[in-house]
């Protein structure tokens, strides 16, 4: 395997050339760029007659024996952290009627479902039809494409012999009850209701790439760009787009009233107030136009923006 760093040839014999390899490793915070003249010098004084460099960034120079074929090899190791906005189906009886809505949400909305992580919570299953019944349900959901990446409301004994049982369980997280104070208090005197805090507005001053969810539970998003399509915009409240928006937008998580406004409409999925429309639903008429999208008395509504 040739050396990482540089090759000499020697007319004379190996001895010039050893000599040379032990100088520039002893000169560990040498560049590759005075390495290289150093080495050009020696050759005009007639030490070797060939030089060939091996190098394949800027960095010190180290001895060939302390690296091993292995270390060598090894690239950057990459790690990023990112942020999954997931679904969570509770199969409720009757089942069969269940599957029969969910069934019907699929045909209406196809991509509201395409590609979604999906937990289920099992709850409901385990304690109507009991354990047998958990792997019937989850073979049904997947039968219907679904992507499930975990259960909740079991645990992993229920799974057990399954294959399914790879799953992970309880992705939900854990509730902890409070601690209730039940000491009777003397002439009191009721709370007075708690206002909400106002709700606040994130703004993304760049365009949302394919593949980025944006999720925003406490108030407005503001995107400043265009949202590709395969991104993703999540709000507990309205949603501004002042550029294209050609992905999945969804407003009104927490706060009813909410509204999508975006200055050309392209998008695949839109929801306010868990009502959904995708593209086949809102006609080409207002394909490629300013919209605003908001809830009116029970169905989505798109009107075109003068």
């Amino acid at each position: 395997m040739p050396s990482p760093l540089l090759h000499l040839r020697d007319p004379h014999g190996a001895g010039n050339a050893a000599k040379i390899v032990r100088v520039a490793a002893r000169l560990p915070h040498e560049s590759r760029t005075r390495a290289r003249g150093r080495l050009l010098e020696g050759r005009r004084h007639g030490r070797f007659s060939h030089i060939i460099i091996h190098a394949c960034r800027p960095t010190r120079l180290r001895r060939t024996r302390d690296v091993s074929p292995e270390a060598a090899a090894l690239q950057t190791l990459r790690i990023r952290g990112r942020s999954l906005m997931a679904l969570i189906l509770t199969p409720e009886a009757p089942f069969d009627a269940w599957f029969a809505v969910l069934d019907q949400h699929r045909r209406a909305s196809p991509l509201f479902f395409a590609d979604r992580p999906i937990v289920v919570d099992l709850s409901l299953v385990l304690t109507v039809l009991g354990q047998d019944a958990i792997p019937v349900v989850l073979e049904g959901l997947a039968a219907r494409g679904l992507k499930l990446i975990g259960v909740d409301g079991v645990r992993p004994s229920h799974l057990a012999g399954a294959r399914w049982e790879e799953l992970p369980t309880n992705l939900t997280g854990r509730h902890v009850a409070r601690e209730l104070d039940l000491t009777p208090s003397a002439a009191a005197e009721p709370a007075p209701p708690e206002t909400p805090p106002p709700p606040s507005s994130l703004l993304i001053d760049r365009p949302v790439r394919s593949g980025q969810a944006i999720v925003h539970e406490e108030g407005d998003v503001i995107v400043i760009g265009a949202v590709a399509s395969g991104a993703e915009v999540i709000a507990g409240g309205s949603i501004h787009v002042y550029g294209p928006l050609r992905g999945r937008a969804i407003a009104g998580l927490r706060h009813k009233g909410s509204r999508i406004f975006c200055r050309k409409l392209e998008a695949e999925l839109l929801g306010v107030d868990q009502l959904f429309r995708t593209a086949e639903h809102w006609g080409p008429g207002l394909q490629g136009q300013a919209v605003e999208v908001r809830c009116d008395r029970g169905a989505l509504r798109l009107t075109a923006l003068a």
